[in-house]
Protein backbone atom coordinates (compact mmCIF):
# COMPACT_ATOMS: atom_id res chain seq x y z
CA UNK A 1 0.00 0.00 0.00
CA UNK A 2 1.41 3.36 -1.01
CA UNK A 3 0.99 5.83 1.95
CA UNK A 4 1.87 9.53 2.45
CA UNK A 5 2.07 10.52 6.26
CA UNK A 6 1.65 14.02 7.22
CA UNK A 7 4.41 15.02 9.45
CA UNK A 8 4.95 17.99 11.83
CA UNK A 9 7.95 18.04 13.78
CA UNK A 10 5.69 16.74 16.80
CA UNK A 11 6.16 13.60 19.20
CA UNK A 12 2.73 12.38 17.89
CA UNK A 13 3.47 12.41 14.07
CA UNK A 14 6.70 10.83 14.59
CA UNK A 15 5.58 7.97 16.27
CA UNK A 16 3.05 7.67 14.03
CA UNK A 17 5.84 6.87 10.99
CA UNK A 18 7.04 4.61 13.44
CA UNK A 19 3.85 2.40 13.84
CA UNK A 20 3.88 2.40 10.16
CA UNK A 21 7.12 1.28 9.87
CA UNK A 22 6.47 -1.39 12.33
CA UNK A 23 3.68 -2.40 10.27
CA UNK A 24 5.93 -2.69 7.45
CA UNK A 25 5.01 0.01 5.69
CA UNK A 26 7.44 2.63 4.06
CA UNK A 27 5.67 5.94 3.45
CA UNK A 28 6.60 9.25 1.96
CA UNK A 29 7.06 12.03 5.01
CA UNK A 30 5.03 15.10 3.87
CA UNK A 31 5.76 18.62 5.83
CA UNK A 32 2.80 20.91 4.78
CA UNK A 33 3.84 24.78 5.35
CA UNK A 34 1.28 26.80 6.38
CA UNK A 35 0.71 30.54 7.59
CA UNK A 36 0.17 33.95 6.10
CA UNK A 37 1.80 34.46 3.16
CA UNK A 38 1.96 38.43 3.63
CA UNK A 39 3.82 37.72 7.06
CA UNK A 40 6.79 34.93 6.61
CA UNK A 41 7.22 36.05 10.67
CA UNK A 42 3.50 34.98 11.25
CA UNK A 43 3.95 30.96 10.42
CA UNK A 44 4.39 27.70 11.54
CA UNK A 45 6.84 26.40 9.45
CA UNK A 46 9.72 26.44 11.49
CA UNK A 47 13.40 25.10 10.51
CA UNK A 48 13.49 22.91 13.78
CA UNK A 49 10.47 21.12 12.43
CA UNK A 50 12.12 20.25 9.24
CA UNK A 51 15.13 19.26 10.89
CA UNK A 52 13.18 16.98 13.08
CA UNK A 53 11.18 15.53 9.55
CA UNK A 54 14.59 15.36 7.72
CA UNK A 55 16.00 13.68 10.75
CA UNK A 56 13.09 11.38 10.83
CA UNK A 57 13.52 10.16 7.19
CA UNK A 58 16.29 9.41 7.42
CA UNK A 59 16.26 7.25 10.49
CA UNK A 60 13.59 5.21 8.60
CA UNK A 61 15.14 5.79 5.29
CA UNK A 62 12.54 6.96 3.74
CA UNK A 63 11.67 10.04 1.69
CA UNK A 64 10.95 12.87 2.66
CA UNK A 65 9.08 16.38 0.79
CA UNK A 66 8.16 19.50 1.27
CA UNK A 67 4.69 21.26 0.06
CA UNK A 68 4.05 24.66 0.61
CA UNK A 69 0.19 25.59 0.83
CA UNK A 70 0.39 29.24 2.28
CA UNK A 71 -1.34 30.71 -0.43
CA UNK A 72 -4.10 28.11 -0.30
CA UNK A 73 -4.09 28.41 3.53
CA UNK A 74 -4.26 32.37 3.39
CA UNK A 75 -7.12 32.27 1.13
CA UNK A 76 -9.43 30.16 2.74
CA UNK A 77 -8.67 29.59 6.16
CA UNK A 78 -7.31 32.84 7.18
CA UNK A 79 -10.06 34.15 5.05
CA UNK A 80 -12.12 32.37 6.22
CA UNK A 81 -10.85 33.72 10.41
CA UNK A 82 -10.99 37.07 9.41
CA UNK A 83 -14.38 37.23 8.08
CA UNK A 84 -15.71 35.12 10.64
CA UNK A 85 -14.64 37.67 13.66
CA UNK A 86 -15.34 40.29 11.87
CA UNK A 87 -18.79 39.39 11.86
CA UNK A 88 -19.42 38.58 15.32
CA UNK A 89 -18.89 35.16 15.29
CA UNK A 90 -16.20 32.32 16.91
CA UNK A 91 -14.18 30.44 14.17
CA UNK A 92 -12.37 27.60 14.70
CA UNK A 93 -9.55 27.50 12.19
CA UNK A 94 -8.04 24.23 13.52
CA UNK A 95 -11.09 22.49 12.20
CA UNK A 96 -11.17 24.07 9.02
CA UNK A 97 -7.50 23.72 8.12
CA UNK A 98 -8.14 19.93 8.37
CA UNK A 99 -11.31 20.00 6.16
CA UNK A 100 -9.79 22.42 3.50
CA UNK A 101 -5.62 22.03 3.76
CA UNK A 102 -4.83 18.84 5.32
CA UNK A 103 -7.55 16.66 3.86
CA UNK A 104 -8.68 18.81 0.57
CA UNK A 105 -5.51 20.72 -0.97
CA UNK A 106 -2.71 18.67 -0.02
CA UNK A 107 -5.30 15.72 -1.80
CA UNK A 108 -5.76 17.54 -4.87
CA UNK A 109 -1.95 18.58 -5.18
CA UNK A 110 -0.19 14.85 -4.17
CA UNK A 111 -2.47 12.72 -1.84
CA UNK A 112 -4.38 11.75 -5.12
CA UNK A 113 -1.15 9.72 -6.06
CA UNK A 114 -1.17 7.43 -2.80
CA UNK A 115 -3.43 4.83 -1.84
CA UNK A 116 -3.69 6.47 2.42
CA UNK A 117 -3.18 9.32 3.83
CA UNK A 118 -1.66 8.55 7.83
CA UNK A 119 -1.83 11.08 10.38
CA UNK A 120 -0.75 11.73 14.02
CA UNK A 121 -4.46 12.57 15.04
CA UNK A 122 -5.95 10.81 18.39
CA UNK A 123 -8.77 9.27 16.50
CA UNK A 124 -9.66 6.27 15.22
CA UNK A 125 -12.06 4.38 12.87
CA UNK A 126 -14.73 1.66 12.49
CA UNK A 127 -16.14 -0.22 9.99
CA UNK A 128 -20.29 -0.59 9.86
CA UNK A 129 -21.82 -2.29 6.89
CA UNK A 130 -19.32 -1.48 4.91
CA UNK A 131 -18.98 2.57 5.52
CA UNK A 132 -16.42 3.76 7.17
CA UNK A 133 -16.93 6.05 10.40
CA UNK A 134 -15.04 8.36 12.58
CA UNK A 135 -14.74 7.17 16.26
CA UNK A 136 -12.26 8.37 19.13
CA UNK A 137 -9.45 7.90 20.51
CA UNK A 138 -9.51 6.19 24.11
CA UNK A 139 -7.40 9.17 25.83
CA UNK A 140 -10.34 11.96 26.62
CA UNK A 141 -7.50 14.48 26.94
CA UNK A 142 -5.71 13.89 23.38
CA UNK A 143 -8.65 13.03 21.67
CA UNK A 144 -9.31 15.23 18.72
CA UNK A 145 -12.23 14.20 16.71
CA UNK A 146 -13.61 17.26 17.08
CA UNK A 147 -10.71 18.76 15.17
CA UNK A 148 -12.02 16.10 12.26
CA UNK A 149 -15.82 17.15 12.42
CA UNK A 150 -15.78 18.94 8.90
CA UNK A 151 -14.13 16.50 6.75
CA UNK A 152 -16.40 14.54 4.66
CA UNK A 153 -16.72 10.42 3.94
CA UNK A 154 -14.41 10.46 0.98
CA UNK A 155 -11.54 11.97 3.25
CA UNK A 156 -12.02 9.79 6.19
CA UNK A 157 -12.53 6.77 4.31
CA UNK A 158 -8.50 7.40 3.04
CA UNK A 159 -7.25 8.26 6.20
CA UNK A 160 -5.04 6.10 8.43
CA UNK A 161 -4.69 7.13 12.60
CA UNK A 162 -1.66 5.16 13.34
CA UNK A 163 -1.70 6.09 17.27
CA UNK A 164 -5.08 6.68 17.77
CA UNK A 165 -5.71 3.60 19.40
CA UNK A 166 -2.93 4.67 22.30
CA UNK A 167 -2.89 7.30 24.87
CA UNK A 168 -0.60 9.84 24.79
CA UNK A 169 1.65 8.87 27.47
CA UNK A 170 2.12 5.30 25.55
CA UNK A 171 3.17 7.44 22.24
CA UNK A 172 5.78 9.51 24.89
CA UNK A 173 6.98 5.88 25.77
CA UNK A 174 7.53 4.74 22.16
CA UNK A 175 9.45 7.62 21.24
CA UNK A 176 11.74 7.23 24.21
CA UNK A 177 12.25 3.45 23.98
CA UNK A 178 13.37 4.15 19.86
CA UNK A 179 15.48 6.99 20.85
CA UNK A 180 13.30 9.55 18.74
CA UNK A 181 14.43 12.85 18.42
CA UNK A 182 11.49 15.08 19.85
CA UNK A 183 10.64 12.06 22.29
CA UNK A 184 10.22 14.96 25.05
CA UNK A 185 9.25 17.92 22.71
CA UNK A 186 6.13 19.92 23.89
CA UNK A 187 2.93 19.88 21.77
CA UNK A 188 2.35 22.92 20.22
CA UNK A 189 -0.71 25.12 21.36
CA UNK A 190 -3.24 28.11 19.61
CA UNK A 191 -3.56 28.97 16.24
CA UNK A 192 -0.72 27.02 13.72
CA UNK A 193 -0.19 30.21 11.32
CA UNK A 194 0.41 32.92 14.20
CA UNK A 195 3.20 31.44 15.77
CA UNK A 196 3.75 33.25 19.00
CA UNK A 197 1.97 36.17 18.01
CA UNK A 198 -1.84 36.36 20.26
CA UNK A 199 -4.53 36.10 18.14
CA UNK A 200 -5.93 39.76 19.13
CA UNK A 201 -2.84 41.79 17.90
CA UNK A 202 -3.47 39.76 14.54
CA UNK A 203 -7.21 40.63 14.43
CA UNK A 204 -6.12 44.32 15.08
CA UNK A 205 -3.15 44.17 12.40
CA UNK A 206 -5.99 42.68 9.66
CA UNK A 207 -9.08 44.50 10.59
CA UNK A 208 -8.04 47.21 12.77
CA UNK A 209 -10.58 49.18 15.61
CA UNK A 210 -14.01 49.90 15.49
CA UNK A 211 -15.05 50.97 19.25
CA UNK A 212 -18.38 51.04 20.17
CA UNK A 213 -20.45 50.96 23.65
CA UNK A 214 -20.67 48.31 25.91
CA UNK A 215 -23.70 48.13 28.27
CA UNK A 216 -24.90 45.95 31.05
CA UNK A 217 -27.76 43.40 29.43
CA UNK A 218 -29.55 43.69 32.12
CA UNK A 219 -30.22 47.68 32.56
CA UNK A 220 -28.73 49.10 29.37
CA UNK A 221 -26.33 51.07 31.23
CA UNK A 222 -23.20 51.89 29.38
CA UNK A 223 -20.09 50.90 31.37
CA UNK A 224 -17.45 51.62 28.91
CA UNK A 225 -15.81 50.88 25.09
CA UNK A 226 -14.86 48.49 23.54
CA UNK A 227 -12.06 48.04 21.01
CA UNK A 228 -13.91 46.15 18.41
CA UNK A 229 -16.59 43.20 18.44
CA UNK A 230 -13.95 40.79 17.08
CA UNK A 231 -11.85 41.43 19.92
CA UNK A 232 -14.14 39.60 22.34
CA UNK A 233 -15.50 36.05 22.93
CA UNK A 234 -19.13 35.08 24.42
CA UNK A 235 -18.62 34.08 27.63
CA UNK A 236 -15.14 35.97 28.67
CA UNK A 237 -14.15 37.04 31.61
CA UNK A 238 -10.44 37.81 31.37
CA UNK A 239 -8.87 40.63 30.12
CA UNK A 240 -11.76 42.86 29.12
CA UNK A 241 -10.49 45.88 31.09
CA UNK A 242 -14.03 47.05 32.29
CA UNK A 243 -14.20 49.18 35.45
CA UNK A 244 -16.56 47.97 38.54
CA UNK A 245 -16.32 44.42 37.26
CA UNK A 246 -15.96 41.33 37.21
CA UNK A 247 -17.44 41.27 33.84
CA UNK A 248 -18.94 38.32 31.36
CA UNK A 249 -19.28 38.86 28.12
CA UNK A 250 -22.94 37.70 27.10
CA UNK A 251 -23.96 39.38 23.90
CA UNK A 252 -23.02 40.60 20.50
CA UNK A 253 -25.33 43.26 18.82
CA UNK A 254 -22.89 43.40 15.32
CA UNK A 255 -25.85 46.19 13.40
CA UNK A 256 -25.66 48.43 16.13
CA UNK A 257 -21.47 47.64 17.28
CA UNK A 258 -22.80 46.66 20.79
CA UNK A 259 -21.01 44.34 23.25
CA UNK A 260 -23.47 43.41 26.25
CA UNK A 261 -21.96 41.62 29.59
CA UNK A 262 -23.23 40.80 32.75
CA UNK A 263 -22.36 41.72 36.31
CA UNK A 264 -21.01 39.10 39.03
CA UNK A 265 -18.34 35.97 38.89
CA UNK A 266 -20.74 33.33 37.22
CA UNK A 267 -23.89 35.21 35.98
CA UNK A 268 -26.84 33.18 34.77
CA UNK A 269 -26.52 34.88 31.52
CA UNK A 270 -23.21 33.21 30.52
CA UNK A 271 -25.54 29.82 30.54
CA UNK A 272 -27.71 28.23 28.18
CA UNK A 273 -29.00 25.04 27.59
CA UNK A 274 -30.70 25.49 23.91
CA UNK A 275 -28.49 25.35 20.87
CA UNK A 276 -29.18 25.97 17.46
CA UNK A 277 -27.18 25.18 14.33
CA UNK A 278 -27.91 25.41 11.00
CA UNK A 279 -25.76 23.24 7.72
CA UNK A 280 -25.16 20.07 10.31
CA UNK A 281 -22.24 18.32 8.11
CA UNK A 282 -22.34 14.67 8.69
CA UNK A 283 -18.88 12.92 8.40
CA UNK A 284 -20.25 9.27 6.76
CA UNK A 285 -24.37 9.26 6.78
CA UNK A 286 -27.21 10.70 9.05
CA UNK A 287 -27.72 7.84 11.01
CA UNK A 288 -31.96 9.14 11.40
CA UNK A 289 -32.16 9.44 7.68
CA UNK A 290 -35.11 7.18 8.02
CA UNK A 291 -36.75 8.55 11.23
CA UNK A 292 -38.91 11.90 10.98
CA UNK A 293 -38.34 15.32 12.06
CA UNK A 294 -39.15 16.50 15.47
CA UNK A 295 -38.11 12.87 16.53
CA UNK A 296 -35.48 13.25 19.53
CA UNK A 297 -32.17 11.52 19.38
CA UNK A 298 -29.71 11.14 22.63
CA UNK A 299 -26.49 12.36 22.13
CA UNK A 300 -23.45 13.33 23.55
CA UNK A 301 -21.15 16.44 22.54
CA UNK A 302 -18.83 19.41 22.81
CA UNK A 303 -18.46 22.44 22.14
CA UNK A 304 -15.10 23.11 22.38
CA UNK A 305 -11.75 20.90 22.68
CA UNK A 306 -12.50 19.54 26.11
CA UNK A 307 -12.38 15.87 27.90
CA UNK A 308 -15.57 16.11 28.55
CA UNK A 309 -18.30 15.35 26.85
CA UNK A 310 -21.97 16.65 27.37
CA UNK A 311 -25.58 14.68 27.35
CA UNK A 312 -28.33 16.09 25.34
CA UNK A 313 -31.24 15.47 22.89
CA UNK A 314 -30.71 16.03 19.19
CA UNK A 315 -33.81 16.67 16.73
CA UNK A 316 -34.54 18.63 13.34
CA UNK A 317 -37.31 21.09 13.55
CA UNK A 318 -39.94 22.11 10.79
CA UNK A 319 -37.30 24.99 9.31
CA UNK A 320 -34.70 22.12 8.86
CA UNK A 321 -32.49 24.07 11.42
CA UNK A 322 -31.18 20.57 14.42
CA UNK A 323 -31.66 22.19 17.73
CA UNK A 324 -30.17 20.32 20.52
CA UNK A 325 -31.51 20.25 24.39
CA UNK A 326 -28.43 20.01 26.68
CA UNK A 327 -28.92 17.78 30.00
CA UNK A 328 -27.03 20.66 31.78
CA UNK A 329 -26.25 24.57 30.95
CA UNK A 330 -23.51 25.52 29.24
CA UNK A 331 -21.03 28.02 29.54
CA UNK A 332 -19.98 30.60 27.09
CA UNK A 333 -22.17 29.15 24.05
CA UNK A 334 -20.90 31.29 20.67
CA UNK A 335 -22.36 31.43 17.45
CA UNK A 336 -20.07 30.74 15.30
CA UNK A 337 -18.42 27.22 17.48
CA UNK A 338 -19.01 24.05 15.98
CA UNK A 339 -21.19 21.62 17.64
CA UNK A 340 -20.02 18.43 17.14
CA UNK A 341 -22.40 15.73 17.85
CA UNK A 342 -21.38 12.17 18.90
CA UNK A 343 -23.83 8.85 19.55
CA UNK A 344 -24.53 8.20 22.85
CA UNK A 345 -21.73 6.18 24.01
CA UNK A 346 -19.70 9.25 22.60
CA UNK A 347 -17.72 6.68 20.40
CA UNK A 348 -19.02 7.43 17.13
CA UNK A 349 -18.39 11.12 15.95
CA UNK A 350 -21.71 11.68 13.35
CA UNK A 351 -20.78 15.31 12.47
CA UNK A 352 -21.29 19.14 13.52
CA UNK A 353 -23.26 22.47 13.04
CA UNK A 354 -22.11 25.56 13.03
CA UNK A 355 -23.89 27.23 16.32
CA UNK A 356 -26.36 30.59 15.17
Amino acid sequence: MNIAALVSGGVDSAVAVHNLKEMGYNPHLFYIKIGSREDQDLNCSSEEDIEICNWLAKKYGLKMDIVDLHRQYWDMVVKYTMEKAKSGLTPNPDVMCNKLIKFGCFEEVIGKEYDKIATGHYATTEIIDGKTWLATSPDPIKDQTDFLCQINFKQLSKLLFPIGHLYKHQVRSIALKNNLLNAKRKDSQGICFLGNIDFREYLAKYLGENPGDVREIETGKKIGMHRGLWFYTIGQRKGLGFSGGPWFVVKKNIKRNLLFVSHGYNPEKVYKNRLQMTDFHFITDNPWNKISNNTEHHVTFKIRHAPEFLNGSLYMNGNNEWILFSEQKIHGVAPGQFCVVYDDKHHLCYGSGEIS
